[in-house]
């Protein structure tokens, strides 16, 4: 006798929820205030209708079996008329259905389901019945916490109005006692615009991990509603606006005496249109503002300027303090769009003044936000000038619109703030044996051009601060350009020779035993302990950068290696420290935070320079394998007997598929400014260009963000000179690599790491 037995196991299939954030308008209904209040009849009615609607139009789509339900969180109104809605959607998702439910799914059903009329061509259009604009429906993944804590009945949302144009609502926040996550809802009256102010901010800087305020141009948490988050104490006050009526405020602070102070209050909408009347004298004395000013560009403002010279001869200039003015390419405006007689032109910030020049005595300049999110105030200057002689006679026309005198072009000072003055110049003369003085390019850089040793005297005397003169630490300046930690104190109060525990390796083995063709494309091996300051960034556990110890807290890297969302979370990303071989390093740490420098260009890889915070710094037992490298003066000048190295883990070619273990390193040239432009055309005076004319000396993809290192002569300290940023390829012919140059940005590197 046999028998057969089938067992059958039923298992339920694991499930999530999905959490969605939206919003959209309802037209051809007025707004009472009732519904402000979540708990009046008229808003459950109002909300009941409109949830039937939305949950139809689900249950009807490809998704209804995932479909749980739909909340109406907030009824409020806008300048638009009628009421705009703000509700959840919560779907219950197999793991293996979770592609059907994506953000564009959801929202593409709720827009797909309203039925809008070709007569009127109107975007307002009826959602079963409902009169809904389609323009105005957006929706967003959220996570299930933003849901759970912004819900009816949650304890950590307060709501606030201001019902009153003008008067300042105090708002304060303490998390004395334990972490605080919560939500504030600002509400003004119709019409007006709100201005958030925050006096004092008081949290652990964390890069939005643990403490923050994120701010929402909207009642719900949404990602595309994001005005603006700070994730850094505020000392200062700071404030934004708002682009309608509501906002929302979410805090979050991790336990201990923390705070915030601040106010909000209605504005009204600025109308910005102003007639300007310059003056015949081109002086720089009245001045134009951004809209709201001093306050954050909302995304959504605008303002007009209509000038009027007292000559038709005479143009309008604009000097903006760190704004410059490009007209317009296939891209969109990221920071400013611009219209100038017809003409469009993008804003972008810089660190440094620029002048725009309209050569028409009656022109019309219109702005218009172009930001995600709440961007920087600006303001310029404006006067007349000489259409036909923009400048002086004396004077030499930059590229970035300023005037210097010609007698400073060629000089080796950067007066024109864009090298306009100082490139394609011929190397000037030394005159050594002539009563004239000599060139500012040859005096106390640590090189005897003259045999009579004339430009190298009397380095440490006194002299006016320039930025190619070493200034002390007292304010004074002395004419030896590389001062910092060449083992003489220069300085009266011997600043020069201070933190100077850097830049100087000791390596396990002789540096000279390695062998081969001296290149990070193609490779040569480093040995332990020959580049302390080396760090191997790891993003989710695989090498994507590099960088270089600065303290022992503290690396710098290069920008672009964080410039994507998920990229800039510094919980994905690990630095291992004291590495020659991959998988060997001596520590290994996590990352606190992440300081991208707020200039940061990713189309052009301008100002591309980033500092990462470690959580813990790595041991003072592990020298001389860890050390920091030491950081260039801003006076700092690059000899023919500076020897320079780029070092990495990166690819050792362009088509290379496996990366080597070992730390390669290679020697390469400086390049001077002009020949870099020769090579390929806008470099910025913040970057700079070394290699070799053949090409096989350079750094590749996995290199970004290393130290471009070089050793002052007479067997000094090593520098990091320049950051691995971007380059044509890898290796190839008269194209070197694009190095992100320090010394423009020791200033604010100090201004954090201090």
């Amino acid at each position: 006798m046999w028998s057969l037995l089938w067992v059958f196991i039923f298992r339920r299939e694991s499930s999530s929820g999905a959490y969605f954030a939206g919003m959209f308008r309802v037209a051809n209904v007025e707004f009472i205030p009732e519904y402000r209040q979540a708990e009046s009849h008229e808003f459950v009615s109002m909300a009941t209708k409109i949830q039937h609607v939305v949950s139809n139009v689900y249950k009807m789509s490809s998704v209804a079996r995932l479909y749980k339900h739909a909340v109406i969180s907030d009824l409020s109104n806008n300048d638009k008329g009628g009421v705009l809605v703000h509700f959840w959607i919560v779907f219950m998702v197999p793991r293996l259905k979770s592609p059907a439910v994506c953000e564009e799914c959801v929202g593409s059903i709720l827009r797909d389901s309203v039925l809008t009329s070709l007569k009127n061509r109107s975007s307002v259009g009826y959602l079963l019945g409902l009169p809904v604009d389609i323009d105005s429906i957006l929706v967003n993944a959220a996570q299930r916490s933003d849901y759970t804590s912004t819900s009816t009945g949650s304890q950590c949302v307060d709501k606030l109005y201001a019902n009153l144009p003008g008067p300042k609502v105090p708002l304060n926040v303490y998390s004395s006692w334990g972490g605080v996550n919560c939500y504030v809802k600002l509400t003004s009256v119709p019409g007006s615009l709100i201005r958030l102010t925050v006096t004092s901010f008081l949290i652990e800087p964390s890069d939005c991990v643990s403490d923050a305020l994120t701010v929402y141009d909207a009642l719900l948490p949404m990602r595309g509603r994001t005005l603006h988050r700070v994730c850094e104490p505020v000392t200062a006050p700071l404030s934004l606006v708002s682009t309608s009526n509501v906002m929302l405020l979410s805090f979050r602070m991790t336990q201990g005496n923390k705070s915030f102070r601040g106010n909000f209050q209605a504005i009204a909408e600025e109308m910005c249109v102003s007639h300007i009347e310059t003056q015949l004298k081109p002086d720089f004395t009245s001045q134009i503002y951004s809209p709201f000013h001093p306050s954050l560009l909302p995304p959504r403002c605008s303002c007009t300027w209509r000038f009027q010279t007292p000559d038709q001869a005479l143009g309008v200039a604009l000097k903006f303090h760190n704004y410059v003015l490009k007209p317009k390419d296939m891209k969109g405006c990221e920071h400013g769009w611009w219209k100038v007689n017809e003409m469009i032109f993008c804003g972008s910030y810089v660190g440094h003044a620029t002048v725009f020049r309209i050569a028409d005595h009656k022109p019309e300049v219109e702005f218009r936000c172009s930001s995600r999110t709440s961007d920087q105030p600006f303001q310029a200057s404006h006067g007349s000038y000489n259409i036909s002689q923009p400048c002086p006679d004396d004077h030499f026309l930059c590229s970035s619109g300023l005037c210097v005198e010609k007698r400073r072009r060629c000089d080796g000072l950067d007066d024109c703030q864009d090298e306009s003055d100082e490139v394609f110049c011929s190397r000037p003369a030394k005159n050594c044996a002539g009563s004239s003085p000599l060139h500012p390019l040859y005096i106390c850089n640590g090189e005897r051009d003259c045999i009579n040793g004339k430009d190298e005297s009397n380095c440490t005397q006194e002299s006016p601060c320039t930025a190619v003169k070493y200034e002390c630490g007292s304010g004074s300046c002395i004419l030896k350009k590389n001062a910092r930690c060449d083992g003489v104190p220069d300085c009266p109060d011997h600043s020069d020779e201070k933190d100077c525990a850097c830049g100087h390796p000791s390596p396990v083995k002789k540096v000279g035993s390695s062998t081969g063709a001296g290149r990070v494309v193609g490779g040569v091996n480093s040995v332990e302990g020959e580049w302390p300051w080396q760090v191997s960034l790891h993003f989710s556990g695989n090498l994507y950068c590099g960088a270089s110890v600065l303290s022992s807290d503290w690396l710098v890297s290069a920008a672009h290696c964080f410039s994507k969302d998920r990229l800039s979370d510094p919980r994905h990303w690990s630095a291992h420290l004291g590495m020659l071989t991959q998988g060997g390093a001596k520590h290994v740490a996590e990352v606190r935070r992440i300081v991208v420098h707020e200039y940061y260009n990713p189309r052009t890889f301008d100002y591309d320079v980033a500092l990462l915070q470690l959580k813990k710094p790595w041991p003072p037992s592990l020298d001389p394998l860890v050390q920091p490298v030491c950081l260039p003066a801003p006076s700092q000048a690059l000899t023919q007997n500076h020897h320079c190295w780029v070092t990495g883990w990166g690819y050792r070619s362009e088509d290379d598929k496996v990366l080597p273990v070992v730390l390669q390193k290679a020697e390469v040239s400086i390049l001077s400014q002009s020949e870099c432009k020769k090579r390929y055309g806008p470099i910025s005076p913040r970057m700079l260009c070394a290699g070799v004319p053949s090409g096989e000396q350079d750094a590749c993809r996995g290199d970004s963000g290393g130290p471009l290192s070089c050793r002052a002569p007479g067997g000094g300290r090593w520098f990091l000179i320049g950051v691995v940023s971007w380059g044509a390829g890898c290796g190839r012919p008269n194209l070197p690599g694009v190095y992100t140059r320090v010394n423009k940005f020791t200033s604010w590197i100090h201004s954090h790491i201090n």
